[in-house]
């Protein structure tokens, strides 16, 4: 019976397999998550060169629609930190930057920009609204009143 016990001892249990069998599994992908991770940074600082050159006159540095030609035009050029922009997805706003918008100084890049240039942009432009998520930190207690009290 001892030799049952120590065998039993000895063999895994199937959650204790289980995470070794993960913990592997993410180990060997790390190299991947982190190449990605650099790829996305070199495509954000591709799009931010390409979007000095062509659109920050317009959108300006931030990307907020106030660049140096921005009050020269009506409708004004778009907000890229705005609601509105924000909730696009990648292809509305990647058709927005290929073809342009009707009756506006938007023109379309396509014949201009390569397919990497432009989705770079759009990564770069994807980089200017910053999310925080919110606070677990617990904001600091009231100052109690400590002037006189009426019943």
């Amino acid at each position: 019976m001892g030799f049952i016990i120590r065998l039993q001892d000895a063999m895994m249990s199937p959650v204790r397999a289980w995470w070794i069998v993960l913990v592997c599994y993410l180990v060997t992908l790390m190299p991947c998550f982190s190449l990605a991770r650099a790829t996305e940074e070199s495509d954000v600082r591709k799009g931010a060169a390409i979007y000095a050159r062509y659109c920050e006159e317009c959108h300006g540095p931030e990307g907020r629609g106030n660049g140096p030609k921005a009050p020269l035009l009506s409708p004004r050029p778009g907000s890229f930190v705005s609601a509105a922009t924000s909730v696009k997805s990648d292809a509305e706003l990647l058709q927005i930057i290929e073809n342009g918008v009707p009756r506006t100084a938007m023109k379309g890049w396509k014949d201009i920009l390569s397919k990497e240039d432009r989705l770079n942009v759009l990564a770069y432009i994807r980089s200017l609204v910053h999310f925080h998520p919110p606070s677990l930190t617990p904001p600091p207690p009231d100052r109690e009143f400590t002037g006189p009290r009426h019943p």
